[in-house]
C-alpha cells in the first residue's frame, strides 16, 4: 500500500473516532449534575465486523453514579461486544472503590473481549490513574486517547477539577444590561434577559451540582434556586448560600423548601448560633469555616469542604460581589456572560467587579451565542 492509501485509512480512523466519541460526549452530557461524586461518562460499543461501522450499545453513568457507563453499554452490548470497538468519554477505573461495586470497568471491558478501546481524557482518580493500559496491553486490546480530549475535558472539568485541586469547578454566571449594569442598588429588581434565555441558565443549573449565590441574594431577591423547565424539575441542584455572619432569614423561600431540594449554608466559625438553630430546625444544614482578613467566609476552604461531600461542579449566580471575591481568589473555572439586549430598568451596580476583570485576561474565550436578543459569552480556564 502506497503512503498516500494509508493516509487515508488513517484520517478515515480519526473520523470515525471523533465520529463515536462526539456521541459518547453526548451521553455523558445528558447525566451532569445527576452522578457526583462520579463523573459523568458515557461510552459506545462499535461492531467494526462490516462494511460500515454500527452503533450495538451506548451506556452513561446512572444517577448516584453508578452503575458505571462501560458495565452499562457492556451489558446492552451483550455479545456483540466481542471484537468491538470501545468509545468511553473517561479512563476506565482499574480499581474498585469498595467490594460492594463488583468488578471495575477495566476487568469488565477484558472480560467483554474489546477489540480497541478509545478514550477522550485520562482520569487523575487512584482509581484509575494510568493503571488501565498495561493490563489492556497485556490482553491485548490496544487502546488510544486524546480523542476530542478538549471537549472530553471540558465534560469531566468537575471531576478532574475535584480530584487535581480538590475542590469542585466552578462556573460563575452573570447578566448585565448593554450599559454594563448588573443591578440597581435601590429599587425593584432589573430583568435583564429574556424568557429563552432564562430558560438556557435554568438547563445550566440542572447540569450542576449545586448552585452558590451569597447572602445579599438571598435578602434581595428571595430566590428558590431551583431548575423551573418542564420535565426537568426533579434536576435542581443542592442549594449553597454563601452567609459569613448567617443573615439568611428562616422565612426565606429556600429555606422553606429544604426539606425537598438539600439547602447547605456555609458560614464563618464565629458566626452568631441562634440563627443557625432556627436554620437547622428548617431542614437547613449549616457548615463552618475560617473567615478571611475581612471577616467573610473563606472561599477556597468553603470549596474545598464542598469537594469532601462529592460536589465536583458549582453553578455561581450569587451576583457581581461573590463573582468578584471567587476571582480575587482565584477560584475561577468558567464564566457566562449574559448581555440583555432588551434589559428593562436602570442600573447602577456594574456587573464586573476589578478583581474579575483583572482574571478575565487568563482566561480564554470558548464561544459566543446569540440566544433569543441576548448575547451569551463563554470565557473558560485555559
Amino acid at each position: 500500500m502506497n503512503s498516500s492509501g494509508a493516509t487515508g485509512q488513517q484520517s478515515e480512523r480519526i473520523f470515525q473516532d471523533e465520529r463515536f466519541m462526539r456521541l459518547a460526549i453526548a451521553l455523558g452530557s445528558r447525566h451532569l449534575g445527576l452522578t457526583w461524586p462520579n463523573p459523568s461518562v458515557g461510552a459506545v460499543v462499535v461492531d467494526e465486523s462490516g462494511a460500515a461501522p454500527v452503533v450495538v450499545a451506548q451506556g452513561m453513568t446512572q444517577p448516584g453514579g453508578r452503575p458505571h457507563a462501560e458495565r452499562m453499554a457492556l451489558e446492552a452490548a451483550g455479545e456483540r461486544a466481542r471484537g468491538a470497538a470501545l468509545y468511553v468519554t473517561l479512563e476506565p477505573c482499574a480499581t474498585r472503590s469498595s467490594r460492594d461495586h463488583g468488578p471495575s470497568c477495566t476487568d469488565l471491558i477484558v472480560a467483554a473481549g474489546i477489540g480497541r478501546l478509545v478514550v477522550s481524557v485520562e482520569d487523575p482518580s487512584p482509581h484509575a490513574a494510568g493503571q488501565g493500559p498495561e493490563r489492556f496491553l497485556r490482553a491485548g486490546i490496544p487502546m488510544s486517547g486524546g480523542c476530542l480530549a478538549e471537549d472530553g475535558a471540558r465534560l469531566h472539568r468537575g471531576h478532574i477539577t475535584r480530584v487535581s485541586k480538590g475542590r469542585p469547578a466552578v462556573t460563575v454566571k452573570l447578566a448585565r444590561s448593554t450599559e454594563g449594569f448588573a443591578s440597581s442598588r435601590q429599587g425593584p429588581r432589573l430583568m435583564l434577559t429574556g424568557e429563552v434565555a432564562n430558560a438556557r441558565v435554568h438547563l445550566m443549573r440542572a447540569h450542576a451540582d449545586a448552585i452558590m449565590v451569597g447572602a445579599g441574594t438571598v435578602l434581595a431577591d428571595d430566590p428558590l434556586l431551583n431548575v423551573r423547565l418542564a420535565g426537568l424539575e426533579d434536576r435542581s441542584p443542592v442549594r449553597i448560600v454563601v452567609d459569613s455572619h448567617l443573615r439568611t432569614p428562616a422565612g426565606a423561600r429556600l429555606v422553606a423548601g429544604a426539606r425537598e431540594v438539600p439547602t447547605w449554608i456555609v458560614t464563618t466559625i464565629d458566626a452568631p448560633v441562634e440563627p443557625e438553630r432556627a436554620l437547622v430546625a428548617r431542614g437547613v444544614e449549616v457548615m463552618r469555616v475560617s473567615a478571611n482578613e475581612s471577616g467573610q467566609v473563606n472561599l477556597d476552604e468553603a470549596l474545598r469542604l464542598l469537594g469532601t461531600r462529592g460536589i465536583t461542579t458549582v453553578f455561581c449566580e450569587g451576583g457581581p460581589a461573590l463573582a468578584d471575591a471567587l476571582a480575587n481568589a482565584d477560584l475561577i473555572d468558567e464564566l457566562v456572560l449574559i448581555t440583555g439586549r432588551s434589559a428593562r430598568g436602570q442600573g447602577d451596580m456594574p456587573a464586573l467587579g476589578p478583581a474579575l476583570q483583572d482574571r478575565m485576561d487568563a482566561l480564554n474565550v470558548r464561544a459566543e451565542e446569540q440566544i433569543g436578543p441576548d448575547l451569551f459569552m463563554f470565557w473558560e480556564r485555559p
